[in-house]
């Protein structure tokens, strides 16, 4: 997992790289309906060969959920030596 910090989007590959061809994909285009943003998205391209694919998440996530204490105890966090608050991997419990 790696979370970039506010304001630090520029050293963010994707962001930096995919979100601008986005746009300019979609300039003057009206955004009118989900059909027609995913359409957008998904017919981006670079000059370097990458393509997006794209997907409407339609999931009800309920909202302030938070882990019981024990089960953060089971969490595997190993954080990096780069930028630990950011940048962290989360393994598989062995806990069932």
């Amino acid at each position: 997992m790696a979370h970039y910090p506010a304001g630090a989007s520029k050293y963010n590959p994707i962001e930096r790289h995919l979100f601008s061809q986005i746009s300019h994909n979609w300039a003057a285009e009206p955004l009118t309906d989900y059909d027609k943003i995913l359409g957008l998205i998904r017919n981006t391209t670079t000059t370097t060969g990458l393509r997006v694919r794209a997907y409407l998440d339609t999931e009800d996530y309920p909202l302030k959920v938070k882990p019981s204490a024990q089960r953060l105890r089971e969490l595997r966090v190993t954080r990096h030596k780069i930028l630990p608050k950011w940048n962290y991997t989360i393994a598989p419990s062995n806990a069932k």
